[in-house]
């Protein structure tokens, strides 16, 4: 997954900005080592984008609106053989 670089940019300045007064002066060496390390550890993780994440969730419903829909045209079918079926 690509994650944005502006996003990753900001939480490694944010890292590096909450670090005491005298580590201040390697700030742009450890906001580079922020960004490695952070992209480096959500690039392992399983993840997905929103927009993935939003677009499958689309397809589960329309696919679980089919499958009711199939699921009652069975039902009605079954019923139908059922009543058209003397018992033995």
């Amino acid at each position: 997954m690509n994650f944005e670089a502006g996003k990753l940019d900001e939480l490694a300045k944010r890292l590096t900005e909450a670090l005491p007064g005298g580590l201040q002066t390697l700030k742009a060496d450890l906001e580079g080592n922020f960004r490695a390390v952070l992209q480096a550890g959500l690039a392992r993780m399983d993840l997905v984008t929103r927009q993935d994440f939003d677009v499958q969730a689309g397809v589960l419903a329309r696919t679980r609106a089919k499958l009711e829909a199939l699921e009652a045209r069975l039902a009605e079918i079954e019923a139908k053989l059922g009543a058209a079926t003397p018992a033995p």
